[in-house]
């Protein structure tokens, strides 16, 4: 029921806020037909500016529901390239009921400089209680009577969590090389805060019955199990460089109907503070194609990547963090999650290396006007999977006399209960999902994104389903 109403009211304010909207163009309102046409009408071109300012309201099962102010600014100028835009500007500033925090502002234009895609990310990702299940999947065990308050096993809904603040700046750009191939290169820095959960941030204000246990959680027991190094434990500054090939013949950004998008990059990273040693170079490659199947109503899409440790030893965090040559979404990280592998708990498959798919079919079921906006509603099945490559090498003698020296009050017959030892062969195994989308496109440009999706095997969330609200596409 708090789902449904969930929707209900994100479907609600993002239609009622239109109101808000302006622009300078010469449209006028009609209803679209449910056939496609074979030329864009006058009344279907964007021009001007588009602008507004929305409610930034969302829901993720992995960090609650999202409150605060968005605003996406396109300008179509007269219209000639529609449905892509020549400039946009967005803008966010919201926190969710978890203590998770967004403050971000993003640029993306391809007439900027001419011939040339420039894009630049600048955010601030606060983060109270960051999702933290250990190493290389299904080789670590997950518990979830462990964080169920109900539970006779119950330790704290804080277990799986370590405290976490990202600082992001990423300014990219690309050029032709002709036909539709593009170099592209970038740089940037990720600075990193990573801690044990603030339980007494948390706590602040609360009754007795809702008090968070003074427990140690996961992050803490790899930190005094020497798993997670004391250099990469508190995070670090990691500025970075990229560059790469990429093929792209995608008739449009967003909404996408037909075409191939495909890279391959090198990103290097530096360490700085602590971690200053965590150097590392990681190699990245995505296949994205999109078929029509039926006109502009059914296209089968699918995703296939990549990412790859070539040199150094990056910290854990980094190793998260799924590289991008373009920013569309606030945050990708791999594997689990609302952007790599939906209904799997977000970071439940941490690895060095890893390969993901995603396929889904897109329908496109309805097309109607608001004033003088375009929009569309349309249903995307998908299954997710991803895939360990290159797992952490958990040394059980090691682990052990880390807990004699660190924690000795830990009761070594309960290991098994957090690493799974004998039983290697199950970091390969794949971890699958699959679910339902709803999608609410604005212009062919602004899209709302409504998933739900459920994994495969009970490992990876005990069997439930997980929700999601996020703009944009996944890919």
């Amino acid at each position: 029921m708090v789902k449904k109403t969930t929707l209900f009211l994100v479907f609600s304010l993002f239609i009622g806020s239109l109101c808000a909207y302006a622009n300078d163009g010469d449209t006028t309102a009609v209803l679209r037909d449910k056939k496609p046409k074979p030329k864009k009408e006058k009344s279907e071109i964007r021009t001007g500016w588009t602008f507004g300012i929305l409610p930034s309201v969302a829901y993720d099962v992995d960090k609650g529901f999202k409150y605060g102010v968005l605003s996406n600014v396109y300008y179509f100028g007269d219209g000639s390239t529609y449905p892509e835009y020549l400039h946009s500007l967005y803008f966010e500033a919201a926190y969710t009921t978890k203590r998770s925090g967004l403050f971000r502002f993003a640029y993306d234009s391809k007439y900027l400089i001419p011939g040339h895609r420039f894009n630049i990310d600048v955010s601030y990702l606060p983060d109270a209680l960051c999702d933290f299940y250990g190493y290389n999947g299904y080789q670590t065990v997950y518990n979830g009577n462990w964080v169920r308050k109900k539970s006779e096993d119950y330790i704290s809904r804080a277990f799986y969590k370590s405290q976490r603040d990202l600082f992001r700046f990423v300014a990219d750009i690309n050029g032709k090389i002709g036909g539709n191939w593009y170099w592209n290169a970038g740089l940037g820095v990720l600075g990193y805060k990573i801690a044990p959960v603030n339980l007494d941030m948390l706590n602040k204000g609360k009754k007795e019955e809702n008090l968070l246990p003074y427990v140690d959680g996961m992050y803490d027991k790899y930190v005094k199990w020497g798993i997670i190094p004391e250099a990469e434990a508190n995070g670090g500054w990691h500025p970075f460089i990229h560059g790469g090939l990429s093929f792209d013949s995608r008739d449009r950004l967003q909404n996408t109907k037909k075409g191939i998008y495909a890279d391959a990059f090198l990103t290097y990273f530096a360490g700085f503070g602590e971690d200053k040693n965590a150097n590392s170079l990681i190699f990245n490659a995505s296949f994205r194609h999109f078929v029509p199947v039926y006109k502009d109503y059914i296209t089968f899409a699918y995703r296939l990547a990549t990412q790859l440790n070539v040199a150094g030893d990056a910290p854990f965090y980094i190793n998260n963090y799924y590289n991008n040559l373009f920013i569309q979404r606030v945050l990708y990280e791999g594997l689990g999650g609302s952007n790599t592998n939906r209904g799997i708990l977000r970071n439940r498959i941490t690895s060095k290396g890893y390969a993901l798919a995603n396929v889904e079919f897109r329908f496109n079921i309805y097309k109607f006007d608001v004033g003088k906006e375009h929009f569309a509603i349309g249903l995307n099945p998908f299954v997710d999977m991803g895939l360990i490559l290159q797992p952490y090498n958990l040394d059980k003698n090691v682990i052990v006399n880390n807990i004699q020296q660190n924690d000795p009050e830990f009761d070594l017959d309960n290991l098994s209960d957090f690493i799974v030892f004998d039983e290697s062969k199950n970091v390969y195994r794949p971890h699958f999902s699959g679910g339902l989308g709803l999608k609410i496109m604005m212009n062919d440009n602004f899209v709302l994104s409504v998933d739900w999706a459920a994994p495969f095997d009970k490992r990876d969330n005990d069997g439930y389903a997980n929700f999601y609200i996020n703009v944009g596409y996944m890919f």
